[in-house]
């Protein structure tokens, strides 16, 4: 009795959602090899401690290359060998090693930047991918200021380019003009449209407290779902972070002295801060969450404070050119609110260019002319409504 021979086994053909894996996972791949080149190029021009830092982000981006050609192999799909780096990392290599790596590292940093949230949501990328980009873009961000600020010149000067950043209190004031210039704005055109169109004082006074309201209500709203929305986000880092933590301790611990000695620190000490930190789970945490991901915990951020700061700061604005009509109609009324919201546009006009270090006079008068002219041409318009021109 003869045994059947076997039929020999056919492999099935890629499926197209197969062929579109396999094609992203060659672009993620020549991507992580290209950056590990140019990484190597950086080293090459650099010297000391910033040339070992190069050459650990190298490391980690030929880590991120490997996982890509493992996914590639799980297909069943070629894996090609690495080629000749590109153009672009070629010419940045070339420039950092015959000027200097502070020279090309604003560019690498912006590119850095760009893809630093590459793999958030890419379900095939290994865990601590898209924090190493994360991580990558701020020891750029660091050395490249360590570079241009050596000095305490270099402190001044951004303390002159960007005044505002001087104090939270600051910041939190230019947030609050802004609420105002856009309450101020809108509600000023919304009453010049029903004012040319000859409106009753009583119908105008109508409008401009409606444009108040459902303007200010509209800016609270979507400053609450955009603030818990953030907020959400970022707890969803941290926590992401906090499995990182647990599940792969001596990683973080090398992420963590790498920024260290990005900021200075040599290899040793980094190392001891490091591993001193990575004893305490929740100062661990902390300290990633601040340092990694530029987090802040105790500091997310209100949805409901930011709700109801731009919910006062838009009734504000929007206030100004309906207070006389609260008090009078005609021409007289229409008259006040125009001196006033003249007046308004300038005075915010100026503080915001003195919050962003520029002239106050400039920055008034130009505020001035773009929101008369927005409320000049409503104004028309309405004008040619109510008299029947169109």
């Amino acid at each position: 009795m003869n045994a059947e021979t076997p039929e020999p086994h056919v492999a099935e053909p890629p499926t197209p959602t197969d062929r579109r894996a396999a094609a992203r996972y060659r672009a993620a791949l020549e991507s992580e090899r290209r950056s590990a080149a140019l990484y190597r190029g950086l080293a090459a021009g650099a010297t000391g401690e910033r040339q070992q830092i190069f050459l650990e982000l190298s490391a980690v981006e030929e880590r991120h290359a490997r996982h890509w050609a493992d996914k590639l192999s799980a297909l069943g799909e070629h894996v090609p060998a690495p080629g000749r780096a590109g153009l672009r990392t070629r010419l940045l290599s070339w420039l950092a090693r015959r000027f200097s790596v502070d020279a090309v590292l604003p560019m690498v940093e912006r590119a850095e930047h760009a893809d630093a949230g590459l793999y958030a949501n890419d379900p095939d990328a290994a865990p601590g991918m898209a924090v190493d980009e994360r991580s990558h873009a701020r020891v750029l961000t660091w050395l490249r200021e360590q570079g241009s600020a050596a000095g305490a010149e270099g402190g001044r000067e951004i303390v002159r380019r960007e005044r505002w950043h001087r104090s939270d209190r600051s910041g939190a004031l230019r947030a609050a003009v802004f609420g105002v210039n856009d309450g101020l704005v809108s509600n000023t055109a919304l009453v010049m449209g029903f004012a040319g169109s000859g409106a009753a004082g009583s119908t105008i006074l109508f409008a401009g407290v409606a444009g108040l309201l459902a303007g200010a209500f509209s800016m609270a709203a979507g400053e609450y779902v955009s603030m818990r929305s953030q907020r959400e986000a970022y707890e969803r880092e941290i926590a992401l972070e906090a499995d990182e933590l647990r599940d792969d301790p001596e990683a973080e611990a090398e992420e963590l002295a790498l920024i260290y000695r990005a900021k200075g620190l040599d290899a040793e000490e980094a190392e001891r801060v490091a591993t001193t930190i990575m004893k305490d789970d929740e100062a661990a945490l902390n300290t990633m969450a601040r340092e990694e991901l530029g987090l802040d915990p105790d500091e997310l951020g209100s949805p409901l404070s930011a709700a109801l700061s731009s919910l006062v700061a838009f009734a504000l604005g929007a206030l100004v050119v309906v207070l006389p009509y609260l008090f009078g109609s005609g021409p007289a009324a229409l008259v006040a609110a125009v001196v006033l919201a003249v007046g308004a546009l300038f005075t915010v006009g100026a503080v915001l260019g003195l919050l962003n270090g520029r002239a106050a006079v400039r920055s008034g008068a130009r505020q001035l002319l773009v929101g008369a002219g927005a409320a000049a041409a409503v104004f028309g318009i309405g004008h040619a409504i109510g008299t029947g021109s169109v």
